[in-house]
């Protein structure tokens, strides 16, 4: 534990700048992850611990075409887009079967899923570290904001994040689609009543989720090494941000996973060794004052 260095820190605009900037490009990509698993959840009442999975196969689809188009933005939309296609595939010929299961059973098939996909990523890209590399067009001088360093492809991370971030707010509020899906998420039977075919919505909310994760693993890889079983430790952190933000709630994971990052930006200032206990002690804070989560509503 280090508090003089954090203080130092907090005092110092350089450094305040830094920090806020490393914990908010952190936050903000769990952030996309914790997204796509809230809204499995809040919509199909599934724990879908394959979520990191998505979020690993889309940074390796992103540097296989990077590799061969050479386009960033290809590589970033090829990601999403996969996943988007494989949660479909995924959703459709393995959740939909333990629909209103138990948990128990929902995380067997997906931790199936996961053991099998890690064994393909070997067997298709290797055991070994992967790094993309930073695209050419950000491969200029940082930002100098207040005397702290802001990386430019950091700036623009952040900026897509949030741009995601409201456009996946507004689309559920403000749009009929929307609508749809929250109303399904209080009360499918009425919804497919009503005249919704509920197998093709649930169908497009996993492939919503599944895409976010992969956006996520894509935009992630040009700052992360690429490794089989890499979705793990985002898939700890998505539930984490999901637990603390209220299961099922995309304003509770937005503000849960910028706090986790903000965490992780300035823990590694004051208490290096002890950073990830500090996000499960704001958990537990959490969940003793909140046991629903911050914007969380109690199952009646």
């Amino acid at each position: 534990m280090d508090l003089d260095a954090l203080g130092r820190c907090v005092s110092t605009a350089s450094c305040l700048v830094t920090q806020t900037t490393s914990g908010l490009i952190a936050g903000l990509l769990l952030f996309l992850v914790a997204a796509g698993l809230t809204l499995i959840f809040g919509v199909l009442k599934v724990v879908n611990f394959a979520h990191g999975t998505f979020y690993m196969l889309g940074g390796y689809i992103a540097f296989t075409t990077l590799q061969v188009t050479e386009s960033y933005t290809l590589a970033v939309l090829a990601g999403g887009a996969a996943m988007a296609v494989f949660g479909i595939f995924f959703e459709r010929a393995l959740i939909a079967r333990v629909y209103g299961q138990d948990v128990l059973m929902q995380l067997l098939v997906c931790y199936a899923v996961v053991l099998i996909f890690d064994d393909l990523v070997k067997m298709v890209w290797g055991a070994d570290f992967l790094a993309m590399g930073m695209p050419p067009a950000f491969q200029v001088p940082p930002l100098f904001i207040a005397g702290g360093i802001v990386p430019p492809f950091y700036a623009v991370l952040i900026g897509i994040a949030l741009v995601i971030a409201i456009a996946l707010a507004a689309s559920l509020s403000g749009t009929r689609a929307g609508k749809t899906v929250l109303a399904a998420a209080q009360n499918p039977t009425m919804v497919s009543a009503l005249g919704v075919n509920t197998d093709r919505l649930f169908a497009v909310v996993f492939a919503i989720g599944a895409a976010l994760a992969g956006l996520g693993g894509a935009l992630a890889a040009p700052v992360r090494s690429l490794t089989p079983g890499m979705g793990f430790s985002v898939l700890i952190d998505s539930f984490i941000v999901t637990v603390i933000g209220g299961m099922g709630s995309i304003a509770g994971a937005l503000l849960a996973s910028v706090g986790v990052g903000l965490i992780r930006g300035f823990g590694t200032i004051g208490f290096p060794t002890f950073t990830d206990g500090l996000i499960y002690v704001a958990m537990i804070i959490v969940l003793l004052l909140r046991p629903t989560g911050l914007f969380g509503r109690e199952v009646v």
